[in-house]
């Protein structure tokens, strides 16, 4: 997917920055969902945490690829954290048809992020991000269906995976913005 080479100070604080933003994301999203499995005090703090992971994410691709698209980004990402709260919700109460249905929903909004991502970055593939996106929600379910069942061991083990996981995504996210916008990373 990326080529091995070496990179510059801009394009490593890049990286890092996306890669604190993935961390966040996937941080954020654990304690919701414990909160949710738990009902947790702190749930409406860590959820409205949660959801300004999405503006955080806005504010890092608006200088480069304007308003619009960082807005839209924002809104897809926004739309799979309320989505998998649902899906969380849904499960807990055994309603498996409100959980098929949002699990449903899910995916289609990887889908929509997957195409929106290879439509504004020619150096980025849809394919290659449903694929990673998937993945990632594939991982997700399977650590709240830890939580819920209470193999919390598990959810920990799941939990590394995640992290590996979406550190790739940030530096395949870093590595096309570096390509698509050179003279800002050279």
């Amino acid at each position: 997917m990326m080529p091995s080479r070496q990179i510059n100070m801009a394009e490593a604080e890049l990286r890092n920055h996306l890669r604190m933003l993935w961390e966040q994301h996937v941080f954020w999203t654990r304690l919701v969902i414990s909160g949710i499995v738990f009902d947790l005090p702190d749930l409406k703090s860590t959820t409205n945490r949660l959801l300004r992971n999405p503006k955080d994410f806005e504010q890092a691709l608006a200088p480069l690829y304007g308003p619009a698209i960082a807005s839209r980004f924002a809104s897809l990402f926004t739309e799979h954290l309320v989505v998998a709260a649902q899906l969380v919700q849904a499960a807990k109460a055994g309603n498996n048809t409100a959980a098929a249905e949002a699990e449903k929903k899910w995916y289609a909004n990887a889908d929509q992020i997957a195409a929106f991502l290879g439509s504004i970055n020619p150096y980025w593939s849809a394919k290659d991000w449903q694929t990673m996106l998937y993945n990632h929600l594939e991982m997700t379910k399977t650590e709240a269906v830890n939580f819920l069942t209470k193999k919390y061991e598990d959810s920990v083990t799941v939990l590394d995976q995640i992290e590996q996981q979406v550190l790739q995504m940030a530096d395949v996210m870093a590595y096309g913005i570096a390509r698509q916008f050179p003279a800002q990373f050279s």
